[in-house]
């Protein structure tokens, strides 16, 4: 395995990683990361600039006269979960936790800076470091720093990002040349009907039966509406009726998720969704309020940029480590803005299946979104060195 000589002892890093582990904090409250991280950016003389959509930042380090510029973006909000594990890194906030990683991709990106900035890599342009809130829970940070000046005040050529994901060896890049990841939406069906007492239903207008007929056509809304040939989902995972067993009530709703590669299926999905919903509620005599909130698009890796990406990858960890058509997941990720307004490549990088489990570790699968998750600290000089011959192949000494 290839890395920069500088990352072979990583214990200052794996200590800023399980400090940051240990004092989770929700999107857009990332106060003390936050506030951690531009400390130690200043420390490695890397300028700073705070407050961006919040408690979201950027570092800029500049070196030669080139005019090409790269971003490298880490995301640094935790889960509203509480933690199973009991090592000596656990949340001390309960009810918050580092399920997704997002500790270990904030170090790694710090690990980098760290490097570029001390190490004197050879590079001549400019190097802005992202770190970005709120990426969880359909908060939309990357969209609200682009809505905040991000690309005008630190214009990128290109940005780039990872995230951990069991995609088997630990240290294993994985990435593709278009869509790598689904687009987030929620909608919730609301059926207005008029209530009455459940043994007399004929003296009323029934939305709950309304709702389940409404749930049903939904179930089967894809494949009448999405060609075989392209991957969507609409998932039904939310239906309310009566608080009471023996009450119709005025208003029933149904409510989910769905997923899709392209904004064109998407906005099939949605389209069809309202068409059927107004359908069925008027052969119920019932009325339908129909919200959809398109939360994040998928995210399209830029072809030029998935192919550079995946050559500096094999450099850090030889081609045997870097699958470079890997299969697009149904997950969701909000760096999918930043990808819209720029060129780049969003990558997984192995975490392994839990071997480096700590004593204390809770009893679950060692998955992101689990409340016994922990990120793999052996990955951090992976990311490092990724993100850091990034920088260097982006902006070369004598230019491309």
């Amino acid at each position: 395995m290839k890395l920069a000589e500088s990352f072979a002892d990583v214990s200052r890093f794996v200590a800023i990683r399980r400090d940051i582990h240990a004092h989770p904090e929700l999107g857009f409250e990332e106060h003390r990361t936050s506030e951690k991280v531009a400390s130690l950016l200043e420390e490695w003389g890397i300028e700073v600039h705070r407050g961006i959509a919040g408690t979201g930042l950027v570092g800029v380090l500049r070196r030669g006269n080139g005019k090409r510029t790269i971003g490298l973006r880490a995301d640094m909000d935790a889960l509203p979960l509480h933690e199973a594990n009991e090592f000596a890194h656990k949340s001390t906030h309960a009810g918050r936790m580092h399920a997704c990683g997002h500790d270990g991709h904030t170090t790694m990106l710090l690990a980098a800076a760290w490097h570029l900035a001390q190490q004197g890599a050879a590079f001549d342009g400019t190097v802005h470091f992202i770190f970005q809130p709120a990426e969880e829970m359909g908060k939309a940070g990357a969209r609200k720093m682009i809505q905040d000046g991000l690309f005008e005040r630190f214009p990128c050529d290109a940005v780039f990002a990872l995230h951990n994901f069991p995609v088997g060896d630990v240290g294993r890049f994985a990435l593709n040349e278009g869509a790598l990841m689904a687009s987030s939406n929620t909608y919730k069906i609301t059926l207005r009907g008029r209530g009455t007492h459940a043994s007399m239903p004929h003296t009323g207008l029934d939305p709950v039966g309304a709702v389940v007929a409404l749930a049903q056509a939904l179930a089967t809304l894809v494949p009448r509406t999405i060609a075989s040939t392209e991957r969507a989902l609409l998932a039904v995972t939310q239906l309310q009726g009566s608080d009471a067993p023996n009450v119709i009530p005025d208003v029933a709703s149904v409510g989910g998720t769905v997923r899709t590669f392209s904004i064109a299926a998407l906005d099939l999905i949605e389209a069809r969704l309202r068409t059927v919903a107004e359908g069925i509620a008027a052969a119920h005599e019932c009325t339908a309020e129909v919200s959809f909130v398109r939360a994040s698009p998928p995210v399209v890796n830029h072809p030029a940029e998935a192919r550079f990406a995946a050559e500096v990858m094999r450099e850090v960890v030889g081609a045997d480590m870097v699958t470079d058509d890997f299969p697009a997941v149904m997950g969701a990720e909000d760096f999918a803005h930043m990808l819209m307004a720029r060129p780049g490549c969003y990558a997984f990088l192995g975490n392994g299946d839990g071997d480096h489990r700590l004593d204390g570790h809770g009893p679950g699968p060692c998955i992101i979104h689990n409340t016994s998750f922990d990120f793999n600290d052996q990955i951090i000089p992976i990311g490092a060195s990724y993100f850091v011959k990034l920088v260097e192949r982006w902006l070369p000494v004598g230019g491309r």
